[in-house]
């Protein structure tokens, strides 16, 4: 069926050209093959086409150049750190974007989807005013690379049934992400149902999942329908897959298999319709390898995967959700509107955030609730710099921006004299060194040559 369809390709990189050529082949389809906008406007009527598949950044021309010039479809091929500018074309008309590099079956899909919707006409752009990098994510804000990526695949992942697996660090909001998945699914007319594998005890997990009959235990005094039954023609969200013992994990991976289920204690067995989608901060595929983790059941659930960035990797976001969070704390707390001081902001910046957005909010929301003016200082915010010191040692870039004024130049000396004189207060000589990373003698050596004398205890 597909070899009626006909697909150019314009890349620059011969290499990649030809690598496309015959993976759009292998699927039948037929493919041309051009390396810049002009060789293609000359060679051939791109209104031929069913598809056109362009590198962004092209010799001469960008690709973006080939919307203006045809009504077929124009999926943009760009780089992972250019999808701010992938998003532009978009908003110039081009179908889709994919970013390099990408999985074969991801390209594949989106040409088929491309040519599908198509019916003969060309794809609408968007509609004037409409913002496509909008987040998909209720509550969640992020316009850095790696969180435009993720907002594309969960609009992308959201329109498939396909297993999701949600990797991240506690508090980067995975449960979220599962939401937007299947709020933007077509099961979302029905309730998503969300289950924390590590808040049931091992015990009653089975029960909780799968249901069970009456009598079938101690204490089983009435029949219960389970979780997984209750998410028939729904999403079933599992929070911390990797806690589920690998009794229930045999039982999880039949629902996959057969979209059945056994109630525990029963002989029948009943059919359900369930999308899954799996979270967890843990390594899987280490799991495996312990046998903590059943290796069938991993393939089943890694089918679609989506990486949730930590917040320190997200620098560009901070200081967004920081006052995003704020203006949304004050709102729910009923609070005069507070703002940032220079200081608090510097050190939002500087600290790594290892409890990630949760430990964001839960900071600025004890800030708001103990603020006596209509500002917020670091203090407020409980920032323990000497853990940053601990964490990222005391020449951090990070940590240099914390105590430097803006557009001031901080030494390592400046730092140290800084550094020792705000905490010899609340600290003895050798928290001072341990923190600093050095030794007692050489704190003291220090001193003598800065002129810092070791402050008096009083009597």
């Amino acid at each position: 069926m597909a070899a009626t369809h006909q697909v150019l390709v314009v890349e620059d990189e011969v290499v990649i050209r030809t690598a496309l050529k015959r993976l759009l082949e292998r699927h039948d389809y037929r493919v041309s093959e051009a390396g810049t906008v002009k060789e293609s406007l000359e060679k051939f009527d791109m209104d031929d086409f069913d598809v056109i598949i362009s590198d962004l950044r092209l010799p001469g021309a960008p690709g973006t150049d080939l919307i203006k010039a045809t009504k077929t479809p124009v999926l943009i091929m760009t780089s992972y750190s250019s999808i701010r500018s992938a998003i532009d074309s978009m908003k110039m008309g081009a179908v889709d974007y994919i970013t390099k590099p990408f999985e074969h079956n991801e390209l594949i899909d989106s040409v088929a989807k491309i040519i599908r919707e198509k019916g003969g006409h060309k794809v609408k752009p968007p509609l004037p005013g409409e913002d496509i990098s909008a987040p998909p994510v209720h509550g969640m804000i992020g316009s850095c690379p790696q969180m435009l990526e993720l907002f594309r695949r969960i609009r992308k992942v959201a329109q498939t049934n396909s297993s999701v697996l949600i990797n991240g660090e506690s508090g980067t909001g995975k449960e979220l992400v599962a939401r937007a998945i299947h709020n933007l699914s077509v099961r979302h007319d029905h309730e998503m149902i969300s289950v924390n594998c590590a808040a049931i005890p091992e015990n009653l997990i089975e029960s909780e999942l799968f249901g069970h009959e009456k009598g079938s235990f101690t204490g089983a005094t009435a029949t219960r329908t389970g979780l997984v039954e209750a998410a028939h023609d729904s999403t079933l969200f599992l929070d911390e897959i990797g806690e589920l013992p690998l009794e229930a994990q045999a039982r999880l991976l039949r629902v996959l298999q057969e979209s059945e289920i056994r109630k525990v204690g029963s002989v029948k067995s009943r059919k359900v319709d369930v999308r899954l989608v799996a979270a967890t901060h843990r390594d899987l595929k280490q799991l495996v390898i312990d046998g903590q983790f059943r290796e069938d059941l991993y393939y089943r659930i890694n089918v679609m995967t989506l990486v949730l960035p930590p917040l320190r990797e997200r620098s560009n976001d901070i200081l967004e959700l920081a006052q995003a969070i704020l203006k949304r704390t004050c709102t729910r707390l009923k609070t005069p509107m507070l703002t940032l001081t220079d200081s608090a902001t510097r050190a939002i910046a500087a600290y790594s955030w290892p409890g990630n957005v949760r430990e964001l909010e839960n900071a600025l929301e004890r800030a708001v609730v103990l603020a006596e003016s209509d500002e917020i200082d670091e203090e407020l915010l409980a920032i323990d710099l000497a853990k940053v010191v601990e964490e990222q040692g005391a020449n951090s870039p990070r940590l240099m921006s914390l105590m430097s004024e803006p557009g001031e130049e901080l030494s390592l000396e400046d730092y140290f004299q800084r550094f020792v004189l705000e905490h010899q207060d609340a600290m003895n000589e050798t928290q001072l060194a341990k923190k600093l990373g050095i030794s007692r003698k050489c704190l003291w050596e220090r001193r003598q040559r800065f002129g810092i004398p070791r402050k008096k205890k009083s009597a």
